[in-house]
């Protein structure tokens, strides 16, 4: 069993913000396979199955710095191991349309990370990396994550959805070494 979390804020305040971009590649994820989801564990909760295993979509519906906690409950309901977990999130110091593969590591300041790997006690977890680009000017990042793509922002973000889901199904279907040296370029 394996646990794909998308990481976002909760409410339609928040739905097509650069934040929110976790929240969008498993909405889209879910939508291919057509998985139901239920609010379980603090948050939307589905599953299907791929590649002979089941694949848990997951979105915590606490904002993002409170993430860690229903990642945790989900983790110890069904007692799933950390390398069987991958956290799809924003990432500022990638360019919009750019994604990458971590096996660990810090929270490089992500708040959502941050609540993960203090609720899990280990950075030991998947992650998928989604650029979003850094702030122009002097907008101050924590208002720039909140803002929504505009122009042709929108076109790379659906682009960067869909070649995100490709990658989550390679990683699935093969290994995360497999989808790193795919994707990570």
């Amino acid at each position: 069993m394996k646990v794909i979390a998308g990481l976002g804020n909760p409410g339609e305040k928040y739905a097509r913000t650069r934040h929110n971009i976790g929240f969008m590649i498993t909405a889209e994820l879910a939508k291919k396979y057509s998985v139901n989801s239920s609010y379980k564990f603090d948050g939307l909760y589905g599953d299907y199955f791929f590649a002979g295993e089941k694949i848990i979509i997951f979105q915590p519906m606490k904002y993002m710095n409170r993430s860690g906690q229903p990642i945790a409950k989900l983790l110890r309901y069904y007692d799933i191991e950390l390398e069987d977990l991958l956290v799809i999130h924003d990432d500022l110091d990638l360019d919009l349309g750019k994604i990458r593969f971590k096996r660990n590591g810090s929270s490089g300041g992500h708040n959502g990370i941050k609540s993960i790997i203090n609720r899990l006690d280990s950075k030991d977890f998947k992650r998928l990396k989604v650029g979003v680009g850094r702030p122009p000017g002097n907008i101050p990042v924590s208002d720039y994550v909140l803002t929504t793509f505009q122009g042709e922002e929108k076109k790379i973000a659906s682009e960067v959805i869909d070649r995100s889901v490709s990658a989550v199904e390679l990683m699935l279907k093969e290994d995360i070494v497999r989808a790193m040296n795919m994707y990570n370029g």
